[in-house]
């Protein structure tokens, strides 16, 4: 199988290279910086090397820096931003800092002839974020674009070693599809021959050897990554995965009873749901810290887990439903941390089990969809709308109680249903949030105080970014009516149309 390594140097975007590089059906496997040599990259048989983006400045002493030999292992080589920076620097060139003229955001680009820019305009837009810039090229190496502020947007010595200042990864970049496409097929010389079947295919057969005879326990919320996963591990391990259900209370209306009736009626497996609302509710009282909730929920959520895998005697593995930008938005390895998810920055030190396997931890949400569809799991699953692991928890604003979580589930519910009846593609992923501000307001001649629900759609295609989605007015009125008429103790409806960045889709 023809592969592209991504190699690693702790930027955001790291994995959506990967992304990019697996839709044009080429295979990428992503690796620290300092964990593989020329050597590896030979024997490994890859096509190519991406040197990715990070956080620091190559000159500093302590800066991520990988051997010079890689870009001499006879594979082509592209560098992007840091990666581009770096690659100059381990060449001879120079670096400098940008200062005051450094690049954020959509840039104008020129671009020159080159084998990376074929068929791109001579004038385009690229997305920029760089304080360091290339100030002196290597010798043997040309300038291939350049932009208002930057003198070497794009370098090339004009056989294997390709460099970006910019960010061809991002959709903001006009023609970055068609850059990668062109390290991969016109200069690496890949075929596009994998798919995301061979994922799914390849991932049961990796762990039905690795857990082979092993007992394994499945953390399944019913959302769509874990269960993904779960039904990824039961066609890999059979009798030998327990799925545990842990109701929290946290969920919307009816959920509990739905994730129960699916899993045990369409797959068949064991599943034991555990009725846990009081013990979630009575350990979240009196917390509003939106931080001190999923570390809460996180811990509770693994002594849960420990304590029914004793019931069923020794457990070795934990499957989790952990996705990509969980990680990055916990700041995992060297970016920092947005917020900690519930399965990755929210666990706690000290787990009883032997390891913890996330079979999808290196996928975005429409990919592990499109494993969820390739291993049979019906569409009104697949498709659900995403829900994070603390459940409703981040969506009360403020301390959590009975009450508040009873209106939340009726404002949510009525909103799903005004939305699913509009026609065409649904937003991406859209909830209600009761926030912890009351207005006043009149209802019968008299005067209420109530609370105030917000109401959140977002459209994207890799939940690293998203746009808050254009609804039609007629379904966000039919929504705030029907709300404020039908949901005691509510008095205002607002509509959150704030984009990610700089918001998170979450509100907490």
């Amino acid at each position: 199988m023809e592969k592209i390594l991504v190699l690693d140097f702790g930027g955001q975007y790291n994995l959506l290279i990967a992304r990019r590089v697996r839709e044009q059906n080429v295979y990428a496997e992503i690796k620290p910086y300092n964990k593989i040599s020329a050597k590896d990259i030979i024997e490994g048989g890859y096509k190519g090397v991406i040197f990715t983006g990070g956080p620091n400045s190559v000159y500093d002493e302590k800066a991520p820096r990988c051997g010079k030999d890689i870009l001499y292992a006879g594979v082509p080589v592209l560098g992007i931003c840091y990666g581009a920076q770096l690659m100059a620097y381990l060449c001879g060139g120079e670096i400098r800092s940008a200062g005051s003229l450094g690049e954020y955001g959509k840039v104008a680009l020129t671009v020159k002839t080159d084998k990376l820019f074929d068929g791109v305009e001579k004038e385009s837009v690229c997305w920029m974020s760089h304080t360091d810039y290339i100030s002196r090229l290597p010798e043997g190496f040309s300038v291939t674009a350049t932009t208002a502020h930057c003198p070497c947007a794009a370098m090339s010595d004009g056989k294997n070693l390709f460099a970006v200042q910019f960010h061809p990864e991002v959709t903001h970049t006009l023609y970055g599809k068609t850059i990668l496409k062109n390290f991969l097929f016109g200069i690496c010389g890949c075929s596009g021959d994998w798919k995301m079947s061979d994922f799914a295919k390849d991932s049961v057969e990796f762990f039905r050897n690795k857990l082979a005879g092993k007992k394994v326990l499945c953390a399944l919320s019913g959302g769509v990554d874990s269960s993904v996963a779960a039904v990824l591990l039961h066609k890999a391990v059979g009798e030998n995965l327990t799925c545990v259900f842990v109701d929290h209370g946290l969920l919307r209306k009816d959920e509990g009873d739905l994730v129960e009736k699916t899993f045990k009626e369409k797959f068949d497996m064991n599943l034991i749901r555990v009725n846990a609302q009081e013990l979630f509710l009575g350990k979240l009282a009196g917390v509003s810290e939106p931080e001190r909730k999923r570390k809460i929920i996180g811990e509770e959520f693994i002594r849960v887990f420990e304590k029914e895998a004793k019931k069923i005697g020794k457990v070795n593995y934990l499957v989790q439903g952990t996705i990509y930008p969980d990680v990055v938005e916990s700041g995992e390895g060297e970016a920092s941390t947005i917020k900690s998810h519930h399965n990755v920055g929210g666990l706690p030190s000290v787990v009883d089990f032997d390891e913890i396997v996330e079979p999808l931890r290196y996928l975005f949400k429409d990919e592990v969809r499109a494993v969820g569809r390739e291993l049979g799991i019906p569409e009104e699953l697949v498709s659900r709308q995403p829900f994070p692991g603390p459940g409703l928890a981040i969506r009360v604003i403020g301390e959590i109680t009975e009450e508040k979580l009873r209106l939340l589930r009726e404002a949510d519910a009525i909103f799903r249903e005004e939305v699913a009846k509009i026609p065409g593609k649904a937003p991406d992923q859209y909830f209600a949030v009761l926030t912890d501000t009351r207005s006043v307001g009149v209802m019968g001649d008299a005067r209420t105080y109530g609370y105030t629900v917000a109401l959140r759609a977002v459209t994207t295609d890799d939940f690293m970014t998203a746009d808050w989605t254009r609804l039609p007015y007629e379904t966000l009125e039919k929504s705030a009516s029907r709300i404020v008429n039908e949901v005691p103790l509510v008095g205002r409806v607002v509509y959150d149309v704030t984009s990610k960045p700089p918001a998170t889709v979450e509100w907490e």
